[in-house]
């Protein structure tokens, strides 16, 4: 019999999972290494200045996967989005349908609160997670590039 699968959204004691789920993705993107984040800051920034949220996939009373996402805002739209930063199910957990079942739920929270799109990133050599992404329907942002300003460079430039 297959596992129910169910979410729940993490609170403030879950920070120390949040982070092993953080590292977990990033140990798989091969940058575990960038992984500066702490406990202390995730409380901080997740649940104290609210800045961001997260659901767990839940196997029983087991935590299997996780979705970290927070709300952008898309000006032609008028309205809200969700942008999701990062998505992750244990690899002894793939292939059981709960990394759609994660994007499904955060359809739906997108729904409920009125947003107006979900959207997210993916590296270009992660070619399992773009076939599955096209698989759901998603589309690329092919004529969109992403820059970044950080670290020296932002607070060089925020003199």
């Amino acid at each position: 019999m297959k596992p129910k699968l169910n979410f729940r959204y993490a609170k403030e004691s879950d920070t120390e999972k949040i982070l092993y789920f953080i590292k977990e993705l990033a140990a798989y993107e091969k940058m575990l290494d960038e992984v500066v984040a702490t406990e202390e800051l995730l409380k901080e920034w997740i649940f104290e200045k609210k800045k961001a949220e997260v659901i767990f996939a839940m196997e029983g009373e087991t935590e299997v996967g996780f979705a970290l996402f927070f709300h952008n805002f898309s000006t032609f739209l008028g309205r809200a989005g969700i942008y999701l930063e990062d998505l992750f199910v244990l690899p002894e957990h793939r292939g059981k349908g709960y990394g759609k079942g994660l994007l499904k739920q955060l359809a739906k929270i997108a729904v409920e609160r009125g947003c107006g799109r979900l959207e997210w990133w993916c590296l270009d050599w992660n070619k399992p997670s773009i076939d599955f992404y096209l698989s759901l329907g998603a589309e690329p942002m092919e004529d969109w590039t992403v820059y970044r300003i950080a670290g020296d460079t932002l607070i060089h430039m925020a003199e």
